[in-house]
């Protein structure tokens, strides 16, 4: 390729003081590796080690968020503080070097109203570009009607909604997952496939459920290639008229979601997405660190290190122009409404901040109105434009 292409990876973890300590609190221990693991050393690391292993990847800017299942496993006495205090750490972290990091808010979902304050605060205060969430919220599963306000307030804010899946529920994992060698049951309770079926359904849930008749221009971007269901979408079609969708089901994937990988390299992965909801609708991810030097007896797709992140793009069998809108455009395309200049922050906040570099001048200094309309502002025609085919071509 003539230019570099740039690269902003969208599903990049970390882990702060404030969640291990309310995590410590709720007697829940969802993140598995020891406190010297190289993982949790990588989740921990905001500074020089994480810019090196992005400079190694190839990641141009990541955009931060907490692991799974950030505060949505805490009581709603706690959820709210927590996640207000880990968004000023977050917005910290970003105003600290702002041309390699942008962040996603997490979001106290055991208090709807609360999540959709904060939501607002996150976006129209510290400048985050939408928010990671993680599923269900305790057995509340993504599309009930609670969490509808929230819902809307991301659509008046036009702020994707990124989803990222958590451990299916107990009755589940032994269900399916029990009864298996040493440490199967639960890498495939969870990482291994789980995940991304007990995502996948609530996807579904939320369209069969309506959730995107009643707020048609809410975004959510969907990780792992689509938490499974891209592949079945041609068979559990025949099911949408049992539901009384308003489009059919595939529209509802190529108008309100975004597909990105997650750090899975497979080409056939990336293929299949582009021909489903096509390369206008994909964005990238590398779910760092949990694929950043991970290749266990070898396996090929699971390791975004020594520079296979960026190299996986630039090899994809894409022209020029759908690279650069997977690598960076489309995530332009879908925030750049939002400011990218020095945001108002709280005065507690920005007292904590003063020592910190001034964030860069924005690129395009608009900024969403941050009054509460009683309608949503509608997403720019692009967003909602019908599907063009990739311009797919074979590998030599």
């Amino acid at each position: 390729m003539p230019d570099k292409l740039h690269i902003v990876a969208l599903e990049e973890h970390v882990i702060l003081p404030v969640l291990t300590e309310a995590w410590a609190r709720a007697g829940v221990s969802p993140h598995g590796y020891g406190d010297d693991h190289p993982v949790t050393r990588r989740l921990r690391d905001v500074g020089d080690g994480r810019l090196a292993d992005m400079d190694d990847q190839g990641v141009d800017v990541a955009v931060l968020s907490l692991s799974t299942p950030g505060v949505q496993n805490l009581p709603a006495a706690d959820a709210v503080g927590v996640a207000r205090e880990a968004n000023d750490a977050l917005a910290g972290i970003v105003a600290g070097n702002p041309s390699r990091y942008q962040a996603f808010a997490t979001l106290p979902t055991s208090s709807p109203e609360a999540a959709a304050a904060e939501l607002e605060r996150a976006v129209t205060q510290l400048g985050f570009r939408g928010a990671m969430l993680y599923g269900r919220t305790g057995d509340k599963l993504a599309d009930a009607p609670e969490f509808d306000d929230l819902y809307g307030e991301a659509e008046r804010l036009r702020v994707p909604l990124h989803f990222h899946p958590q451990a299916p529920v107990r009755a589940v994992q032994q269900a399916y997952y029990s009864d298996l060698p040493a440490g199967v049951g639960q890498a495939l309770a969870t990482a291994g496939l789980g995940w991304y079926y007990d995502l996948g359904v609530q996807y579904l849930r939320m369209i069969f459920n309506g959730v995107f008749d009643r707020h048609p221009g809410l975004q959510v971007i969907a990780g792992h290639w689509g938490e499974v269901i891209l592949f079945y979408l041609d068979h559990i079609g025949v099911i949408q008229g049992m539901a009384g969708l308003e489009r059919p089901l595939a529209d509802y994937f190529r108008e309100n979601f975004w597909v990105a990988g997650s750090g899975t390299v497979s080409e056939r992965y990336l293929r299949w997405t582009a021909e489903v909801v096509g390369t206008d609708r994909m964005l990238y991810s590398t779910d760092y660190p949990y694929t950043y030097g991970t290749r266990p007896g070898g396996f090929p797709y699971l390791d975004t290190s020594q520079g296979t992140a960026r190299s996986f793009l630039e090899n994809a069998p894409f022209s020029e122009a759908e690279k650069i809108a997977i690598g960076s455009g489309n995530w332009a395309r879908l925030t750049n409404h939002l400011t990218t200049d020095q945001p108002a922050w709280p005065d507690h906040l920005a007292r904590a901040l003063t020592h910190r570099p001034t964030p860069e001048p924005p690129r395009n200094p608009t900024r969403a109105d941050p009054d509460r309309r009683p309608a949503p502002t509608p997403l720019p025609a692009l967003l909602t434009r019908p599907r063009q085919d990739s311009n797919l071509r074979p590998r030599d």
